[in-house]
């Protein structure tokens, strides 16, 4: 007698019903999660590529002075090193003329992005208010003038650099600050191309 043959049972896929709103809500949050916390992981790494030096000069108080402001603060700057110059140096001209550096700096770094063309400007008044305690100049407010110039012409080196200097600083922030709205108008630009595009027509029959 034949045997019946027995046919091996192939297995059907099965199907797998659709997840529900739920679930595929739960699975979207996790992944969004996911890659938040890639991106706070190379954000960290990022920061942690920054130089000692970058870090340090981020944590430099950075106040923004108002034109006024800045004048008002190089001038004070200036006199108050020029008397502790005179009083621990005996009225050096390079201790001077390095301290006007400084605040030359600080001054050009400081002022507000409206009034930047006020630093350079305020510089060399500031440079000339401080050189007074350091001047040669006794016997009367005419000798003292008189020392004051001769202060300027004999440290005229030091107070073209101290006004280079904030004028370079002021230039590169200005372009900076250029590049900032560019990049910003460009940026809103694109966010407004998509909207303001026409909806197309439709064809009627």
């Amino acid at each position: 007698m034949e045997q019946p043959r027995t046919r091996p049972s192939q297995s059907r896929p099965r199907r797998t019903a659709p997840l529900p709103p739920q679930a595929q809500g739960g699975r979207d949050e996790r992944a969004a999660t996911t890659s938040g916390s890639a991106t706070v992981y190379r954000a960290a790494r990022q920061a942690r590529r920054v130089a000692p030096i970058v870090l340090a000069l981020r944590r430099f108080p950075n106040p923004r002075l108002t034109g006024l402001g800045s004048g008002l603060f190089c001038v004070a700057a200036m006199l108050v090193l020029g008397f502790v110059d005179l009083l621990l140096f005996d009225g050096a001209a390079a201790v001077y003329g390095v301290l006007f550096l400084l605040v030359s700096g600080l001054t050009a770094g400081w002022v507000r992005k409206a009034d930047l063309l006020t630093a350079p400007v305020a510089v060399p008044i500031a440079f000339a208010a401080g050189s007074v305690p350091i001047a040669d100049g006794a016997g009367g407010s005419g000798a003292r003038l008189m020392g004051v110039f001769t202060t300027l012409a004999m440290n005229a080196v030091w107070l073209y650099a101290g006004t280079l200097l904030a004028g370079v600083v002021v230039t590169v922030r200005k372009v900076r600050l250029m590049a900032r709205r560019r990049a910003a108008q460009r940026r809103a630009g694109q966010a407004a191309s998509p909207s303001t595009a026409p909806a197309p027509r439709r064809r009627t029959a």
